[in-house]
């Protein structure tokens, strides 16, 4: 984090392995033999009996014998001072997300003082160029330091070298030690030490290195060299020039970024500054704010979750706390997933890779809560983890009683497959799908009305019921994700050609799912009951996974079902914290209604009050979205948001322009990715789509759907008829919902639209015009 002050430059530090505690995981003593009893009590509607017998072995605070996961924790900071700059002109602060750096410059007594940070990709350390416009200008001073308690700091020659460890919390002893190391070079000057400072006077330039090593291995291993990783990332950024460490930096970063972009008419408004840019969006149709909202997203995934790296958190890895909301872990109910919601769309399939890992380590993990906690072969995880992978209920059983975090996080791995078509990629992944299908087919119980297979205990993610509870069973999420994970596993065995027996089995499991409901109100149920409030304004809306990110609600296969989607969401209204608009923004652009979507940016695009201290949603000057003290997922959902507005592939077809909003009468989009592995760009003037070109990467057969007649320019569209070809582009096969008052179901009228088909060839490119 650059703050860019005038007498005083702080950079917030973070390294992405500085958790509290030590390896292990946090599964309750006990919780086996309640299982019987609770799940008895859910059936019969005793649903505070059950959660008080459940608060026995899983109560609200982690019992002293147990933890509720470990905390990610700020690394330090540096501070470099800069005596007499305070009264400046022409200052200007800037995040360069084209190249992925930070600068700050300004004039001081007609001398022009510049400072450019990178967080080098290719370097793996931090560096802070200082530069003026006039020789022997620079004086400064610079310190380090960490909140830590177990720390120990000295200087060194011409280093400042910071050891620390990270803390306790509950159980777990705080085990991961952590070297920071800052090497300044000057160009000229005289170098002054003591025992915490370095300071520098009348340099030319100077160039500040920073580098920090962790014992951190993997999950379950702390045998690491802390010093040396430091010591050897350092040595290596020092002995080359700072242009070439900054294009090396610029060059990888890009060959990421440069591939999407996002252009609306150009307005006059890109040079003012950006806390303005955002008071003054809602009046300003300022659509460059857009666009620029729409790539920092995927800036903050780029920079945030690399390949062979922990995948981002909360607040990805720019947390500034020992004790930060939620304790910047991973929320798997939907803020992770959420995370990682535009990587293969907007065309970032690596950034992926450390979720993916992720994944991996709890399918080993979730062993233990399976066979422990359920008695169940296979794997599973509740709400939330952390570095050490555990997987059993964090946060009491109010909010951790769900069993369903790894039906969520696999979706990611059927996704990637679907994008990419890597059967390699599959088959290493098979047997992480295969271990979360063998959990839910060992734990789904019969429930005694209707005589459906669900799951037990569990809850719809964070909300209370009439019962006074979350507990339930069979909720609407939870047969969904059920109902993804027995699907896709299905499908990955036939095009394996593994387990087919075993295989069919789940299918006689899946035939035994509920239905979804539509209840009393004309909404989607969100419980088996039908107890929906429409004054219900909770910030989850966790019954509409099954509409995205999911793809069981189609307007054109289930329309009773869209409406009821739609009515739900309009029951719960925009307003919220900040993810739970990003969701809002692509459950909207799934309905088709891109003026909606929009508010919900607008709204999102809005100052963050300080008073709500981010509860009540929208952006900090900075961009970053506002849930206390602010968490990432929200920038990223909205920009998966925006690319579900302009192109959606989850419904048979690749849909081009399905929920344009009026205000975006005209633009272009270039490299966002469909399913199948087609690239996409798309330019439309007038509310219309004018020019498509599409890259088929896999070849078979491309299914478009547009709002206009289109032709190809080189070749013929035939008329779509019958299911899609391509095996990518499988539609749900959902049972039929339970529809219990039809009279409150409201037509939704949908937008005409043409469906046409093309065979294509694998590397081939396309054009298609507006007829």
């Amino acid at each position: 984090m650059v703050f860019g002050g005038l007498e005083e430059e702080h950079l917030q530090l973070n390294e992405e392995t500085i958790w509290a505690g030590e390896p292990g995981n946090n599964i309750p003593d006990g919780f086996k033999e309640l299982l019987p009893e609770v799940r008895a009590l859910i059936f019969e509607g005793k649903y505070k009996e059950a959660e008080s017998l459940l608060m026995t072995r899983v109560p609200r605070f982690a019992p002293s014998d147990n933890n509720y996961g470990m905390p990610y924790q700020s690394a330090g900071d540096l501070y470099i001072t800069f005596p007499g700059h305070q009264n400046s002109k022409n200052y200007r602060r800037q995040l360069d997300i084209k190249n992925a750096i930070a600068s700050v410059s300004y004039d001081v007594e007609g001398v022009t003082f510049k400072r450019e940070i990178i967080s080098s990709f290719t370097d793996d350390v931090i560096i802070v160029r200082l530069s003026a416009s006039k020789p022997k200008s620079i004086s400064c001073k610079i310190k380090l330091t960490t909140p830590h308690k177990e720390q120990n700091l000295t200087v060194e020659g011409d280093m400042i070298r910071l050891l620390a460890t990270s803390g306790d919390v509950a159980n777990k002893k705080g085990k991961v030690k952590f070297n920071s190391i800052v090497q300044p070079v000057a160009d000229g000057g005289k170098v002054i030490t003591s025992d915490e400072t370095i300071e520098i006077q009348q340099a030319n330039s100077i160039t500040i290195y920073l580098s920090i090593g962790t014992n951190f291995i993997s999950y379950d291993s702390l045998s690491g060299d802390a010093e040396s990783k430091a010591k050897s990332k350092l040595k290596a950024a020092v002995s080359q020039d700072f242009d070439k460490a900054k294009e090396e930096h610029s060059s990888y970063y890009k060959k990421y970024f440069d591939r999407v972009s996002l252009s609306f008419p150009q307005s006059n408004k890109n040079e003012r500054p950006t806390d303005q840019r955002l008071k003054e969006f809602a009046k300003d149709n300022d659509l460059s704010l857009v666009s620029l909202y729409f790539q920092y997203g995927r800036y903050l995934l780029i920079s945030s979750s690399q390949p062979g790296t922990q995948p981002a958190n909360l607040q990805g890895v720019w947390n500034d706390k020992l004790s930060p909301p939620w304790d910047s872990k991973y929320t798997v109910n939907i803020n992770t997933e959420m995370n990682y919601w535009p990587a293969e769309v907007t065309n970032l399939p690596e950034m992926h890779e450390p979720l993916f890992s992720m994944i991996e380590d709890l399918s080993v993990m979730g062993q233990e809560s399976a066979k422990e906690m359920y008695g169940a072969r296979g794997w599973n995880m509740h709400h939330n983890t952390d570095i050490w992978r555990v997987t059993g209920p964090i946060d009491g059983a109010f909010y951790g009683m769900w069993p369903m975090g790894g039906a969520w996080l696999t979706q990611h791995m059927w996704q990637h497959y679907l994008y990419t078509g890597d059967t390699a990629f599959l088959e290493k992944v098979y047997p992480i799908l295969k271990g979360s299908t063998l959990f839910y087919i060992d734990v789904l119980q019969e429930e005694p009305k209707h005589g459906w297979q669900v799951i037990t205990p569990s809850m719809s993610p964070e909300n209370e019921h009439p019962g006074g509870t979350s507990l339930a069973a069979g909720n609407t999420m939870d047969n969904q994700l059920v109902f993804d994970v027995f699907s896709n596993y299905i499908k990955a065995a036939s095009i394996l050609g593994k387990d087919l027996t075993f295989a069919d089995s789940v299918k006689s499991a899946l035939e035994k799912l509920p239905p979804m409901q539509t209840g009393k109100f004309g909404q989607l149920q969100e419980w088996m009951t039908d107890w929906d409030n429409p004054s219900d304004k909770h910030r989850h809306v966790s019954h509409l996974y099954g509409l995205y990110p999911s793809n069981q609600i189609s307007p054109f296969t289930h329309p009773d079902l869209f409406s009821a989607a739609r009515t739900s969401l309009v029951q719960r209204g925009d307003k919220s914290t900040g993810w739970s608009m990003g969701w809002k923004v692509n459950l909207w652009a799934r309905l088709l209604d891109g003026d909606r979507a929009f508010k919900l940016i607008e709204d999102q695009l809005t100052p963050a009050s300080d008073k709500e201290n981010g509860e009540g949603g929208g952006t900090y000057a900075n961009l970053l979205d506002a849930h206390p003290p602010f968490q990432i997922d929200g920038n990223f959902g909205c920009t998966s948001g925006i690319a579900e507005m302009l192109l959606q592939s989850h419904d048979g077809e690749i849909f081009i322009l399905p929920a344009l909003p009026n205000q975006w009468p005209a633009g272009e989009v270039k490299g966002l990715v469909a399913r199948g592995g087609f690239i996409i760009d798309i330019n439309w003037e007038k509310g219309k789509v004018k020019k498509v070109k599409i890259v088929s990467q896999l070849g078979g057969n491309c299914r478009i759907r547009s709002g206009k007649k289109l032709q190809l320019v080189k070749g013929t569209l035939r008329q779509a008829e019958g299911e899609n070809s391509n095996p990518f582009y499988a539609q749900a096969t959902i049972k039929e919902p339970l529809v219990k008052a039809p009279e409150q179901i409201v037509e939704v009228k949908l937008p005409e639209t043409f469906v046409y088909d093309m065979e294509t060839e694998k590397g081939e490119t396309y054009i298609l015009e507006l007829k």
